[in-house]
């Protein structure tokens, strides 16, 4: 499409991927992934139900405007995170209540907004996660340009369409569908470790000898 503006097919979702890693902490999937992955500067809008795992939708917009998300909204499906590089502006909010309503209908699971929101009681109140880096009363333009459906940053992360997004309290990570059923099987194997070493150390057997043993080895 012209005038800066470019709308592309969505990429359904990787079904067995979402369901391998649905429920994974967002940090030991990271940890998983080489911890170069996660984003920096997102936060939880809403403390409540949180943790949610799904397909992502990309939207990038110019600061302040959010007339690419309105799009958006028509073309989501249930199970989509609705991504938006929104520059990491936050002078105005891109998304708020109506919009939010929007989403629920048509089956997302949350938004991931690199910019601010509005309306956080009535996020709060439907327990629909949120992921923003800030919170705005001011309205956003609706302008353009912008695009959909194509590879954008949030929070310093990389996100393609159809990456499967995992969320929680902690932040935000985006897993390659091709990559999805690896990573969770090496997040799961973690997660058994890091179990076991907590009783460990209730009990009394863990050991921190690794410790004195990686400090020797760099001239300590």
């Amino acid at each position: 499409m012209s005038n800066g503006i470019h709308i592309n097919p969505r990429v359904e979702a990787f079904a067995q991927g979402v369901q391998a890693l649905n429920g994974l902490p967002s940090s030991v999937v990271g940890d998983a992934m080489g911890r170069l992955v996660g984003t920096t500067g997102l936060h939880p809008v809403n403390r409540s139900s949180v943790s949610v795992c799904g397909n992502a939708f990309t939207v990038r917009v110019r600061a302040g405007d959010n007339l690419l998300i309105h799009k958006a909204l028509e073309m989501l499906k249930p199970g989509d995170v609705l991504v938006v590089d929104g520059e990491g502006d936050v002078s105005r909010a891109l998304v708020g209540e109506i919009m939010m309503t929007s989403a629920i209908v048509h089956g997302a699971v949350a938004f991931v907004i690199d910019g601010a929101i509005r309306d956080v009681d009535a996020f709060e109140e439907h327990k629909f996660p949120c992921w923003a880096r800030g919170v705005n009363l001011r309205g956003p333009y609706k302008d353009g340009p912008g695009s959909i459906n194509e590879p954008i940053t949030v929070g310093g992360m990389l996100v393609n369409p159809g990456d499967i997004v995992l969320g929680d309290s902690d932040g935000v990570v985006a897993v390659p569908s091709s990559q999805a059923l690896v990573v969770a099987k090496a997040a799961k194997d973690k997660v058994l470790v890091e179990h076991q070493m907590i009783a460990d150390i209730k009990s009394g057997a863990y050991s921190p000898a690794w410790v004195d043993e990686l400090l020797r080895q760099k001239g300590a």
